[in-house]
């Protein structure tokens, strides 16, 4: 488990702090009141992020977050000063942030922070820019908000990474770059991605407004005038990656079941047609399945409908485990699912379906009162298509009628 520190001499404030972020974050927080006991806290644990007060008992000049950056830490300074040139000269140390300490509202800007720092680590950063110097400075900025980075020193080794690379979540990209300038990687990066898949900003000292216009127009999600300042760099990239995560989520719930995070139906037919109409013009062998859990309904009438979703829920990871990262796995209701395996020979695809099935006569689901449940499930499969991606369901859905009315726990297939 990931731990903070939280260094603050006011005792009430220090509690109320670790208190609230422990009751909505999955983190254990240590609490010191002096920088001597600070240190002891370093010195017995690692810290994710470390909270630190600027005027302790035995460090009134802010001592604390020297020793804690020259320890390696991430730190954001807690303060009740607003001296301006107080937060400049710190800000202009390697800390995350300056926070005021007034209120709830500090808290909660705390809490928001800290849950945004733990979800930068998912995420991938590429740093476009011809100057090493550059490049290094942002490089240093972002990992210390917790992001992946990658840097590149100009547009066609980008677009080359990008190509090769599905992670990268936001580009960073110059304007006056050689080989090819921000605008035209702007461009080229569009033409693969949208702004639902991967965000840009872009970053230039040039005074032509028309440049921030052109960045926009071509697809970039945001624009910082050089020089900035540390505190507008994090906010503008933290904005660019939430406003992308959100999209992510509303895409997700689109697209995806609720329950078991499988792909929906709606997703499965509209995505996997394209797939379909290509493959029978090259003649690409695949297969569908259609599979159903054997007396569903008396799981949930004997055991309850909530251990029947933890029946769903394991046979959905069981068949996700078990399949392709490319293959297309769909919950379309109730107890039942549909596969697509993609480039498979036909007696491959049977015998993937048969350790499936026996796979599925091993797995164990533990109901609400602690009693083990085992149930097995029946598979219509396809291994020659029909006419229309439709047509094809429809004859898995048959074989899978006939593999019920056959005694169940077993695969029909053509």
């Amino acid at each position: 488990m990931q731990r903070i520190l939280i260094v603050e001499d006011n005792k009430t404030l220090a509690k109320l702090i670790a208190k609230k972020i422990e009751s909505e974050i999955d983190v254990a927080v240590d609490v010191a009141y002096s920088l001597k006991e600070a240190k002891l806290f370093m010195k017995m644990y690692k810290h994710f992020l470390i909270l630190a007060d600027l005027n302790l008992p035995d460090a009134p000049d802010g001592e604390i977050v020297d020793y804690a950056l020259k320890k390696e830490n991430r730190v954001i300074v807690l303060s009740g000063s607003v001296d301006k040139d107080l937060r400049k000269q710190l800000l202009s140390k390697n800390i995350i942030d300056y926070i005021n300490k007034g209120g709830i509202n500090d808290i909660n800007y705390i809490i928001n922070t800290i849950n945004r720092l733990r979800k930068n680590a998912n995420h991938t950063i590429l740093v476009v820019d011809d100057s090493m110097v550059f490049r290094k400075q942002m490089k240093k900025m972002l990992e210390n908000l917790f992001y992946k980075v990658v840097t590149v020193a100009h547009g066609e080794e980008a677009i080359n990474l990008i190509q090769t690379n599905i992670d990268i979540s936001l580009v960073l990209t110059d304007y006056n770059m050689p080989v090819m300038d921000g605008i035209e990687l702007t461009a080229a990066i569009r033409a693969i991605h949208t702004k639902n898949e991967l965000s840009i900003i872009a970053i230039s000292s040039n005074d032509d407004e028309e440049i921030n216009a052109l960045f926009l127009k071509e697809g970039a999600n945001d624009y910082i005038k050089k020089p900035f300042s540390k505190e507008e760099f994090s906010c503008r990239v933290n904005n660019s990656i939430e406003a992308l995560e959100n999209i992510q989520i509303i895409t997700n719930s689109a697209n995806r079941d609720f329950l078991t995070g499988l792909y929906n139906r709606r997703y499965f037919f509209k995505n996997v047609q394209a797939y379909f109409d290509e493959a029978v013009q090259s003649g690409e062998d695949f297969a569908i399945a259609m599979i159903d859990i054997d007396h569903f309904k008396k799981i949930n009438d004997t055991y309850g409908h909530d251990t029947g979703d933890k029946a769903i829920i394991n046979i959905s990871e069981l068949l996700r485990a078990n399949t392709n990262h490319n293959d297309i796995v769909a919950r379309f209701g109730g107890e039942e699912f549909c596969i697509l395996l993609k480039n498979i020979t036909p007696s491959t695809a049977k015998d993937v379906m048969e350790k499936l099935r026996q796979k599925v006569e091993k797995l164990i689901t533990i109901s609400d009162k602690n009693q083990e449940i085992q149930f097995n499930i029946s598979i219509g499969l396809v291994t020659h298509y029909e006419d229309t991606l439709e047509g094809t369901i429809n004859q898995a859905d048959l074989y899978l009628y006939d593999a019920k009315n056959n005694g169940r726990n077993q695969v029909v297939s053509n």
